[in-house]
């Protein structure tokens, strides 16, 4: 019953039988006997998941739905939404983690049965591993810090108090401002009327974890969901996650107070006496966040949600290290209610600084000598209203580096933020001094991420040596230990690029003599590879030649299409459409995920479908291996059947590209399957192909031509202005 209650969109459909969205609105016009909407809107309707397998499996669009697929789209159309379904999924899944048996002895029965028995065998799982977690038939709730309690809540949704680590070094709590909100615990444990419906979702999650693992599978669905909600969440990528936790060492305690998904908690060395503390003002991710660690670790888990500044979950706690990615420009975050709060040490923050004031929540969660690392935009260096707490927080030691992120490193991709490293201060340093690394150079050529081996070797290595000896030698450009005394004027500017000197540049004029010399080799290729003078094909011989479809070639077998947009469990380069239209090497990220990524062969002709370039790169050697990214479809031919030179050569050509496109008010997209191309022999195929080839190298000594050319020309606007290139 539980299991028909479940709706898909046509999206979901789509995605179920491996076609597209438009394959899925012709079935409805054409089947009378296609499944009713159950639910949506007009525009965006949604169907019974049963009703539609059962009409994909009697039509033969597909023999079986994919157990993952499955899954999915149970959890995407929970009854109670896919937040709530993900909750109980990973509850179920740190229960087949942790104890096995049991899950495999209450499973056996009914679904009644399993709803019924749950909870109490979650208790004996969760409580020991998320301390705090509410437990089903308590109405007494108390804050999570274990302080005065306060009204109760209904028996529904009951908790209890979360049992705040021990300090790591004793401290008086602080005793912030009533909060209108207190902290509550970031897991309750469901009770069985809750549970009734998501029972066919967490069967289904059972079998898929015994095949994957129950961490695997954990991720696979979180990463699912994220991905579908790309605007509900910022998130901090792995290789960020994993940068800011190595400059934070292996602390034994960690606290995140704005954790998001966990990535940061989640990147943290791992040591026996680890204890992790997590905090987020969602309800729903501060859960999701503490049973993706649970699952993760063995350490544990303490989870709150409330608002960290005006309701922090953890007053006494005194942590080894405080990792953070704060929400930035945030206007509402408690100046008028924390005006005399003992957190602001360094100055009370204005109502726009924000993030300074996340900084000194950080400083008062740490012990003394404790680090502190947070994400940051940079103009908190520079902004005037800032300038007294920058500078007190120099003048006292706290605030130990700031490290200028390249372009990409995070959400807004654009920007180049900043990390903050501080340490609450332990002694006084009779000559204080602030590390600067500026690490843009890593940047990398189009939309993929920074060059982040790059990135971790420079930041890593000059805080390592600043760490360890109080100050670091001087890298032009990369890195600078910066004494006090000289950023202590009237701006506080702790912008690493207006502190570093320039990059030592000695042979300016030679590179540019190389540059030079290579876009003249480059022109005169150009040249060699020019096509001749085109000849007119005579009208007699101008017929039309017979044409075929992709979409025909495909159902012949003559070809593969598939469809990009899956990372796949291990790091490998993406090709993404702006590589594609660019003609440059494969620079795109895209999320791990339980999905088999489709990797590029050589001889397979990939194009994008949005946008309206007429454009199709056939995969070289080079090029091979890289994962398909969003927004391009591979065609794999058959070589005894297609040449793919032939084949991408006719794809490109404009009037194919303009009627097999459907144009919106926005965007253009390709039906690649609507793409014609003529009946040719094979003979007469590689005729065509070998023309198409010399094309597509004159194009790219074009390409390589401008890029010189481009680069040519701003060395030489730079050499003239900073005085390294002669103006005769």
């Amino acid at each position: 019953m539980q299991d028909n209650a479940t709706e898909v969109t046509a999206a979901g459909i789509a995605r179920l039988a491996g076609v597209g969205r438009a394959a899925v609105s012709n079935w409805r016009r054409r089947h009378a006997d296609f499944p009713r909407p159950v639910g949506g809107t007009e525009s965006s309707p949604a169907f019974a998941l049963a009703e539609v397998e059962e009409w994909l499996r009697r039509h033969r669009k597909l023999a079986e739905v994919p157990l993952k697929e499955r899954v999915w789209q149970q959890l995407a159309g929970h009854p109670d939404g896919p937040v709530t379904a993900l909750v109980h999924a990973g509850c179920a899944l740190l229960l087949i983690h942790d104890r096995p048996p049991v899950w495999l002895d209450i499973s056996s029965g009914t679904d009644e049965r399993l709803a019924a028995l749950l909870p109490t065998a979650l208790d004996e799982v969760l409580t020991p591993r998320v301390p705090g977690t509410a437990r089903p038939g308590r109405t007494d709730r108390s804050r999570v810090n274990g302080q005065n309690p306060v009204n109760t809540q209904p028996a529904a949704t009951p908790v209890t108090p979360v049992t705040p680590a021990t300090p790591a070094t004793p401290a008086t709590p602080a005793t912030p401002a009533t909060p209108a909100t207190p902290p509550t615990p970031a897991l309750a444990i469901p009770t069985a009327p809750r549970l009734l419906p998501s029972v066919p979702l967490l069967r289904g999650v059972a079998e898929l974890a015994a095949d994957r693992g129950a961490r695997p599978t954990f991720e696979f669905l979180l990463g699912r969901h994220l991905d579908a909600n790309p605007r509900q969440y910022t998130l901090t990528p792995p290789d960020l996650a994993g940068l800011m936790a190595a400059l934070a060492g292996t602390p034994a305690t960690v606290l995140d107070p704005s954790c998001g998904t966990g990535a940061l908690l989640r990147a943290v060395a791992d040591r026996p006496d680890r204890r992790l503390h997590a905090q987020d003002s969602s309800p729903e991710l501060a859960a999701l966040t503490a049973l993706r660690l649970a699952l993760h670790t063995r350490a544990p888990v303490h989870a709150a949600a409330g608002d960290t500044l005006r309701a922090d979950a953890y007053p006494g706690l005194r942590a080894d290290a405080v990792l953070c990615h704060p929400p930035f420009n945030e206007r509402n975050w408690g100046h008028d209610d924390l005006a005399y709060d003992p957190r602001w040490e360094y100055g009370f923050p204005a109502r726009t600084e924000s993030e300074l004031a996340w900084v000194q929540h950080a400083l008062a969660r740490l012990r003394d000598g404790g680090t502190a690392v947070l994400l940051m935009p940079p103009a908190v260096a520079s902004r005037r209203s800032g300038r007294r707490i920058r500078a007190d927080l120099l003048r006292r030691g706290a605030l130990r580096a700031v490290v200028a992120l390249p372009a990409g490193a995070a959400p807004p991709y654009s920007v180049p933020l900043h990390l903050w490293v501080l340490r609450r201060p332990d002694r006084t340093h009779a000559q204080p001094e602030l590390l600067l690394v500026d690490a843009g150079r890593f940047t990398a050529e189009g939309r993929g991420g920074p060059d982040w081996p790059g990135v971790r070797e420079a930041v890593l290595d000059a805080w390592g040596a600043f760490d360890r000896d109080g100050g670091v030698e001087e890298r032009p450009g990369v890195a600078r230990s910066v004494p006090v005394i000289e950023l202590l004027d009237d701006d506080v500017d702790l912008t690493p690029a207006r502190r570093l000197p320039p990059p030592a540049d000695t042979d300016g004029a030679g590179r540019l003599a190389d540059v030079r010399a290579r876009l003249d080799e480059t022109l005169r290729l150009t040249a060699e590879l020019a096509p001749p003078p085109a000849e007119p094909v005579p009208s007699a011989a101008s017929g039309r030649l017979p044409l075929t479809t992709v979409g025909e070639l495909a159902r012949a077998g003559a070809l593969v299409m598939r469809t990009g947009g899956h990372g796949g469990r291990a790091r490998v380069p993406v090709l993404t459409d702006h590589d594609v239209l660019a003609g440059t090497a494969p620079s795109g990220t895209l999320p791990e995920s339980e999905e088999e990524p489709v990797l590029t062969e050589p001889g397979d002709v990939v194009l994008p479908v949005l946008g309206g370039g007429a454009v199709a790169r056939v995969v070289d050697e080079a090029t091979a291996g890289a994962v398909l990214g969003r927004n391009l479809v591979l065609l794999r031919p058959d070589p005894a059947a297609l040449d793919a030179w032939f084949l991408a050569g006719f794809l490109r050509g404009t009037a194919n590209h303009r009627q097999a496109s459907s144009y919106a008010s926005t965007a253009t997209r390709l039906d690649v399957r609507r793409l014609q191309l003529p009946r040719l022999a094979p003979d007469e195929q590689r005729r065509y192909g070998e023309r198409f080839h010399a094309l597509d190298a004159f194009e790219r000594a074009l390409r390589e031509a401008g890029r010189l050319g481009e680069q040519l020309v701003r060395g030489m606007y730079d050499g003239l202005t900073d005085g390294t290139i002669a103006p005769h």
